[in-house]
């Protein structure tokens, strides 16, 4: 697979029915290694080790009801109330991330009301932060670390 632009991580394989596989620390199972799935792992790995999310607050591709369709999204953390703090959308490195990618994790966040957003693609990475206030996003330098939430 691609390298991306993430630390290196060290991560489990394995090959079934001519396919290769990946350990989904969150789910807690082999996926089938996509180029997004690829994204996904190194992104979760991202969460965990360097920015320090606890394991326990971080959800992959579940389901969620928008305007009467079932969407699903990649990544949410959570905290420890229980609200969603980052809604994570996930892409192939081969797509460009762009308004389209935006306008998805935005509708997403109707349902979910986030304070942050990450977009990815492995290769660029966007973070912002709702100003619910004017309806826009604010774009930051980094995602900031578990601990610096409030």
């Amino acid at each position: 697979m691609q390298k991306l632009n993430f630390p290196k991580y060290n991560f489990r394989f394995k090959n079934n029915e001519n396919k290769t596989l990946i350990f989904d620390i969150i789910r807690k199972k082999f996926v089938i290694l996509t180029p997004e799935e690829w994204v996904r792992q190194h992104t979760l790995h991202f969460l965990i080790t360097e920015k320090k999310y606890p394991v326990s607050y971080i959800n992959v591709e579940k389901q969620l009801l928008l305007n009467d369709t079932v969407k699903r999204y990649d990544i949410v953390t959570f905290k420890n109330d229980g609200d969603v703090e980052i809604i994570i959308e996930c892409k192939a490195p081969s797509i460009p991330i762009n308004q389209v990618t935006f306008d998805q994790i935005a509708r997403y966040n109707l349902a979910l009301n986030s304070n942050l957003l990450m977009v990815t693609n492995g290769l660029t990475h966007y973070f912002c932060k709702m100003d619910v206030k004017n309806k826009k996003y604010l774009f930051l330098r980094d995602l900031p670390e578990y601990n610096q939430l409030k």
